[in-house]
């Protein structure tokens, strides 16, 4: 796997106040970028240290983060050449897909929430821009 020309993983912060352990929030981000397709099979990961860096975080939870990664085929590590996508990512179980479902939900109601959106005109909001996808 050549790191030439692949997609940059997108930048994310870390949610202090939710009480979700930071390695499960770098999981969930990653994973969630694997299924919607902005991280695609063969995309090269920060190493661990620029990862914790970025973050400012302890490197040992980047570790801990990418190992589960890898134990649920979602990512590959090559000795010397880095923590990859895998080529073909586990497709998400039905619960799992459902967990994901819930938490995305979740996190978008409460960003609605955030703006000053009503949860009553949260439905309206989404049909204007569904017209823009």
């Amino acid at each position: 796997m050549s790191s030439t020309s692949m997609p940059k993983i997108p930048e994310f912060t870390l949610d202090t106040a939710s009480g979700v352990p930071f390695y499960r929030q770098i999981i969930r981000r990653i994973a969630d970028a694997v299924l919607a397709g902005t991280l695609p099979p063969g995309t090269r990961l920060p190493t661990i240290r620029s990862l914790a860096i970025q973050l400012k975080i302890n490197p040992n939870t980047i570790a801990k983060a990418y190992a589960e990664l890898e134990l649920r085929g979602i990512v590959t590590t090559q000795v010397g050449s880095g923590t990859f996508i895998s080529e073909a990512p586990p497709e998400p179980e039905h619960s799992e897909r459902e967990s994901l479902l819930q938490d995305l939900v979740h996190r978008t109601i409460l960003e609605f929430m955030a703006l000053g959106i009503p949860k009553d005109e949260i439905p309206a909001a989404l049909a204007k821009y569904e017209e823009d996808i």
